[in-house]
């Protein structure tokens, strides 16, 4: 097998997630745009159709109860549930439940065969339905095809044709393990991490570490739905209406499983466990391990699962697959449910050990028993937090396609009101760059304003970003790396900008803060390029508007907050990878190619646009001034680099001759000189020919990311 650079130097700083972002391997011409596509989608037809399949059994995988609905609700929850707020990874976007490791998950077993009944649909419809989109309609398809109401269906997730190699799934090599390398000292998940069990969406579901703790089990529930965002009422509220359909399936030991798909035998055709216990299928079927039906009506909306689980009681035993499950106390349940066909006439309903750890969760019980009480106000949440849960990766509303949008806009989906006024035009926009420049604000303030307000965009989820003007209402106004003190001084001055702006014009035309951020943003990177001899204008659209503080989900947009931002030099307390490594995982949320975070990186520290005015990457006499010095004096072998005793991440440049030192860096500085990939860019802009590339270069880069969530733009 040949090695590769990664093998050779496990320690290299990998880039590959940023060639991500430049790589267009979809198989579509760039012609092809997946909005208008679906859009000519007849979606009654593609519902019709699903409903068809639904109850149409296949021989070589029948449906359990003559229904597909519980396991395609399946797939869309475990699709979509690998999202998590922390960094915005994960979730249906793109598909890729398809893709290693997804597709080959311990807790995926037998989704590929969900996929599969699938396939004629794809096929039909082509290129104006994705997969990604399709996994999670069949969810609500099915939800709907056993008498339950959903909130609504929104299209627009495009295909990816590989997996994310960005996602951080855990520190462990084995599948179905805990590590404590997973957890904190205070036993809490570190971050990103959003599933406590490797190859598990959320939890074990027979309990910590396989045993039947319930106790345990409440807390890691509730740290995996956290990550969500998800609070105790919309968490109950997901698994008691998940688990009112369906069955678990262990007939037997997973032992009787072959390989999972990416190591499955190439006559598989992409399929994998290949089950040995009987016939490996219907009755015979191994999934989970567990083994039973939660409710008496396994197809069809009920109360079953809540009164089932609170009205008795239940122990814990070993089921036929050798997991533990709970069976009821007595005999009023036994036999009351009918098996699937080919088996026994009748079976009795379990519980999962994370079922029972809702019961004796006092805050979980005491949802579960509001539900009960009211079972109006339970089909509302579970709508609701159904919705929230194969939506929340999509970012704001007008992304979403179809004829099933609601009109509602919820606060997860992070509200920014419509524009009541005229916006503003080129003269307009020419007059308040100009009333920010005679104002006593700094090059230095408006791009450090404007960069905490773009760079909270994650690509991720599509959340974040300078529409809003969120960077004026908590929790980004306060946050340390914005440097409130300052930011105060900047958003006084802007928003007194504004306000006499306003009040001057005579028809509606207005200006928003979001908008003048930006523009203050722009303003200062042309007076740093005139001032280094270059004639440059930054584009500009107007169109952003101002949320308020009750639009603003606090405890929600703390997931933005940035632990470490090598743009602007910053790094928070307590981090396990390098602040080079953080420097790429950010480039990356940001959608940044290797070449465009270099660029940027360069015209940052030019700028002087450090955190708290750090000296750290400020290689130049002219700071404030769009240069490329940074890279000239980074690459000059008239200095050496020097690593002080007591520093590991400050290093000092000293002249070869006086020893004197000139100036300082960060590891985020030096790496632009030290890996070669990185080296291979800067040495373009340290030409003598490289600075006007550097330029324009830079102002392309910086218009990008304060447009990064303008989706209306597209």
């Amino acid at each position: 097998m040949n090695r590769t650079n990664q093998d050779w130097w496990p320690n290299q700083l990998n880039l590959d997630i940023l060639d991500q972002n430049t790589q267009d391997i979809s198989p579509y011409d760039e012609d092809y745009d997946y909005a208008e596509e679906f859009q000519k989608l007849d979606f009654e037809a593609v519902k019709e159709d699903l409903r068809e399949v639904m109850t149409s059994s296949q021989d070589w995988w029948p449906a359990d109860y003559g229904h597909y609905g519980p396991l395609f609700i399946r797939m869309a929850w475990h699709s979509a549930g690998t999202y998590r707020t922390i960094d915005g990874r994960g979730g249906a976007a793109g598909g890729r439940q398809r893709f290693p490791p997804l597709n080959s998950w311990p807790d995926n077993v037998n989704l590929d065969r969900a996929r599969r009944l699938l396939e004629p649909i794809k096929q039909k419809y082509g290129r104006q339905l994705s997969w990604a989109d399709l996994i999670v309609l069949a969810g609500n398809v099915a939800l709907e095809s056993m008498g339950f109401e959903t909130f609504g269906f929104a299209g627009g997730r495009e295909d990816d044709f590989k997996g994310d190699d960005a996602v951080d799934w855990g520190p462990e090599d084995e599948w179905e393990t805990m590590s404590p390398e997973r957890f904190d000292e205070e036993g809490d998940l570190k971050e990103p991490l959003g599933n406590t069990v490797m190859g598990l969406i959320y939890v074990n579901p027979e309990g910590p570490n396989g045993e039947p703790d319930v106790e345990g089990s409440a807390k890691n529930i509730r740290q995996a739905f956290s990550r969500m965002a998800m609070e105790d009422a919309e968490t109950v509220a997901l698994i008691a209406g998940g688990h009112t359909f369906g069955k678990v399936h262990g007939a037997d030991s997973g032992d009787n499983l072959g390989p999972e798909p990416e190591a499955a035998p190439i006559e598989e055709q992409g399929l994998g466990w290949d089950n040995e216990f009987g016939e490996g299928k219907g009755p015979d079927t191994i999934t989970s391990g567990i083994e039973g039906p939660w409710t008496q009506a396994p197809t069809q909306w009920d109360m079953g699962y809540v009164d089932n689980l609170l009205e008795h009681d239940w122990t814990s035993v070993k089921g036929p697959g050798g997991a533990w499950q709970w069976e009821p106390v007595g005999d009023e349940l036994e036999n009351s449910v009918p098996d699937v066909e080919g088996a026994p006439d009748s079976v009795t309903p379990m519980m999962l050990t994370t079922d029972i750890a809702l019961k004796h969760d006092s805050d979980f019980r005491a949802v579960l028993e509001r539900f009960q009480e009211d079972p109006a106000e339970f089909r509302e949440a579970f709508a609701r937090a159904w919705y929230k849960l194969i939506h929340r990766d999509m970012g704001p509303p007008e992304r979403f396609l179809g004829p099933e949008v609601p009109d509602e806009v919820m606060l997860w989906q992070d509200p920014i009101p419509d524009a009541d006024y005229d916006l503003i035009g080129d003269e307009e926009a020419a007059e308040l760059k100009a009333e920010i420049r005679d104002s006593d604000l700094t090059v230095q303030q408006l791009v450090k304003t404007a960069w905490a307000a773009a760079s909270t965009y994650r690509d991720s989820d599509k959340r974040g970003g300078p529409n809003g003007g969120r960077i004026r209402l908590e929790p980004q106004r306060s946050w340390e790396v914005n440097e409130p003190a300052e930011l105060e001084t900047v958003l006084e001055t802007l928003e007194g900008i504004q306000a006499a702006f306003n009040d001057s014009q005579p028809d509606e035309t207005k200006v928003s803060l979001a908008d003048l951020v930006v523009l203050g943003g722009n303003a200062a990177v042309e007076t740093a390029a005139a001032d280094a001899g270059y004639d440059v204008e930054v584009p500009f659209e107007p169109g952003r508007t101002d949320a308020t503080q009750e639009q603003t989900d606090v405890e929600s947009f703390e997931a933005l907050k940035p632990d470490a931002d090598g743009f602007r030099n910053y790094i928070g307390d307590d981090h396990d990878s390098s602040a080079e490594e953080l420097l790429v995982d950010k480039a990356d949320l940001l959608n940044l190619s290797a070449a465009e975070m270099t660029v940027l990186v360069g015209g940052m520290r030019a700028l002087d646009a450090n955190y708290q005015g750090s000296d750290l990457g400020v290689f130049t006499d002219q700071p404030g001034t769009l240069t490329n010095d940074f890279f000239e004096t980074l690459l000059d072998m008239s200095y050496e680099w020097e690593k002080p005793e007591d520093s590991d991440d400050v290093f000092e440049l000293r002249d070869r001759e006086t020893g004197e030192v000139e100036w300082r860096g960060s590891r985020v500085d030096l790496i632009f000189g030290s890996k070669a990939r990185l080296r291979s860019i800067a040495e373009v802009y340290a030409a003598d020919d490289g600075e006007e590339q550097f330029v324009q270069d830079f102002v392309d880069t910086w218009h990008k990311v304060m447009t990064l969530d303008r989706f209306d733009l597209e």
